[in-house]
């Protein structure tokens, strides 16, 4: 594969880490195949968005891109201040939940 993989933002710096194995979906269905990395950069940065192994996908590939994108604040590039939710992590709003 030359350049990265579709699921990569143009304004995220990082570069691919491994070949394209799953489809990460919004809400409405739009999607774009991406390496693990980039899918759950993506994935963390959708509201509804899902995550599915593409058919030769490494085992576990959907569940480990989920896990990932837990921890992962939504456009995680992007430096400044975070004071809403939405900027946040799911990992890191549970935790200001107390949950």
């Amino acid at each position: 594969m030359t350049g990265r993989c579709p699921a990569a933002h143009p304004e995220d710096p990082t570069a691919c880490v491994g070949p394209v194995v799953v489809t990460v979906l919004d809400a409405v269905n739009a999607g774009a195949d991406g390496c693990e990395h980039h899918g759950a950069r993506l994935l963390a940065s959708l509201a509804g968005g899902r995550v599915y192994a593409l058919p030769d996908a490494p085992q576990g590939a959907a569940i480990r891109v989920f896990k990932a994108s837990a921890g992962i604040r939504p456009f995680c590039w992007v430096d400044g201040p975070r004071t809403e939710p939405s900027q946040f992590s799911a990992i890191e709003n549970r935790a200001r939940q107390g949950r």
